[in-house]
């Protein structure tokens, strides 16, 4: 009996731990800045109203509740306003980023699960080698490769593919090369990890039945690494939208995302609640894609049963 009881504690305490994870480090912070969204700017510390005040008791959250509004969520989702454009092109430059990380990251892992057995360790290494730097400094270093006397320009120049030094830097191409080589690790290592598990002999079997290589690869291997695709598809997109240090540092005072518009509305308006209101939306944008994963996974795993 006792031993039965423990277990059922150890099964609540498995459970328990990432729920609680999840309360304390995102649904808590998460409630805070939704209140913020619904509340207004005022000139106090801090700067937004109403606030709640328990010594009041029922009184003191009548009066809170009251002061709450969705005007932030209506002056963000105005058309005349800046935040639609930054959300449309946010979700258009993660998207296209996203196409050519999967063009560029998906030969680098099928090469990774093909190499021998012994050297794949050392390739696994050197595509996380990169997180071994800081993030900014690896953003900071293509301002120097990118610029008109940068690295870039100069070998083009010097082997004769151009005459003058293009204009890369401050522009929506650089954005685009600095997220592709920032979250490259991330597109790479879910498919490699769907690649190596996969059973050769399917291949060994298409071959012998007359298939061609290329026609191979599109009916077994491609499907078959499907997973690994959404996998790191999601994992590049999603922080891809809500990116700010790479446009910030890379792109041009044309360069419209979101990230870059919410920093500059809560650092140099100062106005915490649109702010906020913002970002909510923004997260309310994210979940859409990781509920359809979500439900195509549960349907697979249904159709597996």
């Amino acid at each position: 009996m006792a031993l039965t009881s423990s277990k059922s504690w150890s099964r609540v305490f498995v459970i328990a731990v990432p729920y609680l994870w999840l309360l304390v480090l995102f649904l808590a912070p998460f409630l805070i800045v939704f209140k913020i969204s619904l509340s207004q700017d005022v000139v106090a510390q801090p700067p937004y109203a109403p606030q709640l005040d328990l010594a009041q008791g029922w009184e003191g959250v009548r009066t809170f509740l009251s002061g709450l509004s969705l005007d932030n969520y209506a002056y963000v989702l105005d058309f005349s306003n800046e935040f639609i454009q930054a959300y449309g092109s946010s979700l258009v430059i993660a998207s296209i980023s996203t196409v050519l990380l999967l063009l560029v990251g998906y030969p680098i892992a099928y090469a990774m699960a093909r190499a021998p057995r012994g050297i794949q360790p050392t390739l696994l290494m050197l595509v996380i080698l990169p997180f071994w730097t800081s993030f900014l400094i690896r953003v900071y270093a293509w301002i120097g490769i990118l610029s008109r006397e940068g690295l870039l320009n100069q070998a083009l120049m010097f082997l004769g593919v151009i005459d003058e030094p293009l204009e890369i830097l401050a522009t929506d191409t650089a954005v685009y090369i600095g997220i592709v080589y920032s979250y490259l690790p991330f597109m790479v290592l879910p498919l490699y990890a769907a690649l190596e598990k996969m059973d050769l002999t399917l291949l060994e079997a298409a071959a012998d039945l007359g298939c061609p290589p290329i026609k191979a690869f599109w009916t077994i291997t491609f499907p078959l690494s499907l997973p690994g695709v959404a996998a790191g598809a999601l994992l590049c997109f999603i922080p891809a939208v809500g990116e700010f240090v790479i446009p910030d540092l890379l792109g041009g005072s044309d360069t419209m995302m979101i990230g870059k518009s919410l920093w500059t509305e809560f650092t140099v308006n100062r106005s915490w609640t649109v702010s906020s209101a913002v970002a909510v939306l923004l997260l309310l944008v994210l979940v859409v894609p990781i509920v359809i994963y979500q439900n195509v996974q549960q349907r697979e795993l249904e159709a597996s049963k």
